[in-house]
């Protein structure tokens, strides 16, 4: 399997038509394949890992390359150096935007975090430091959150006189809870891990040597199964939550009958009553 890396020191460049043959250069994201894994990395660690307009393009390149790569099946999103996931959006380029600048931010980075939501393949947020503001709304779209202990999550935006513009006021509801959401969107409050574990923000907290690699474990479990299973599934939870329960049920048989047709799903039967391993091919 080929490599994909990407340096700060090269030019931009766009994106081959083929993603899983070409080198990836991007100036604030490295972009590395190894695998059937996509590991993407925020990389402006001097500035923890500010989100900008650049970056955003940088992040929507490295996941529609991700989603186009049928190689992938899975990507580590996390951040460059120790300290931070993601500190929240670049505050010297937020200090100059008119009212109409923000409101095009705003929908541009609900964008991004959507293309991430519904990539088709799983994500895996490995938060290794602060994920504030639009860092815990990046996690917050991603399909599952690892987080290292000593990581912190907020929503501070009231702080500066706005309100979470990266999805944090749906998302964060949808996970948590509306009155835990409230609570810190209108505080700001910031929480350790451990806090963001026991509301279920995240899924697991885990000492820093072990965060990548539990993420890649985690990949590796979801890679054994069914792709085509695995893409419907998280299609039926995200589109469910979307709708009534009724609509959900109704998305859901839907999907277990296209499930049901596939190949895989001759091979997952035939293997169990066989006792033997299954051989997905994604079809």
């Amino acid at each position: 399997m080929s490599s994909t890396t990407t340096t700060l020191d090269s030019p931009p460049a766009a994106v081959p038509a083929d993603p899983s043959a070409a080198t990836l250069t991007l100036a604030n994201v490295l972009y590395e394949k190894r695998g059937a894994v996509a590991y993407v990395t925020i990389n402006r660690p001097k500035v923890l890992n500010a989100l900008n307009t650049p970056t955003w393009k940088d992040l929507r390149t490295a996941f529609e390359h991700a989603r186009d790569d049928d190689a992938v099946r899975g990507v580590i999103l996390t951040g460059a150096g120790d300290k931070a996931f993601v500190a929240g959006a670049d505050i010297s380029e937020l200090a100059h935007a008119s009212a109409i600048d923000a409101e095009r931010s705003s929908s541009s980075g609900q964008e991004v975090l959507d293309l991430v939501e519904n990539l088709g393949k799983p994500v895996i947020a490995a938060i290794n430091g602060f994920a504030l503001g639009g860092g815990c709304e990046t996690a917050m779209a991603c399909s599952i959150r690892i987080a290292v202990e000593h990581a912190k999550f907020g929503q501070p935006e009231v702080k500066l006189g706005l309100l979470p513009g990266g999805g944090g006021t749906q998302r964060l509801p949808r996970l948590v809870g509306k009155g835990r959401a409230l609570q810190l969107i209108l505080s700001g409050e910031i929480i350790s891990a451990q806090e963001a574990w026991r509301i279920g923000l995240v899924n697991e907290v885990v000492q820093a040597t072990d965060l990548i690699p539990r993420a890649e474990a985690i990949l590796k479990m979801i890679a054994s199964n069914a792709p085509i299973a695995v893409k419907l599934s998280l299609e039926a939870v995200n589109k469910g939550l979307d709708t009534s329960q009724s609509e959900g049920f109704a998305l859901e048989a839907s999907y277990f009958g296209l499930c049901a047709g596939t190949e895989d799903k001759k091979e997952g039967t035939s293997a169990f009553l066989e006792k033997r391993a299954p051989k997905f091919l994604g079809r």
